[in-house]
């Protein structure tokens, strides 16, 4: 796969209760994010979703849709 493969790239993963703190949870939002502009994402390309589910267990997933970057020719 290439930069200008046009696939969306995703990392995500579902934690649950007592696996996760705010710190720790934040700590990995950053490094999924770091991950995904390390592929060649602009910052306002890189979409992050964190779903805090009723029973205290968090899904986070940080993507980055690539065909959106790819069809605008005046992106630096």
């Amino acid at each position: 796969m290439s930069i200008y493969d046009p696939e969306p790239v995703e990392i995500s993963t579902r934690m649950r209760p007592g696996e996760w703190s705010e710190e720790t949870l934040a700590h990995l939002v950053a490094g999924y994010q770091e991950k995904i502009m390390a592929m060649g994402a602009l910052a306002e390309d890189v979409i992050t979703s964190i779903h805090r589910d009723h029973d205290g267990g968090v899904s986070v997933k940080v993507s980055w849709d690539k065909a959106e970057a790819i069809e605008d020719p005046l992106r630096e």
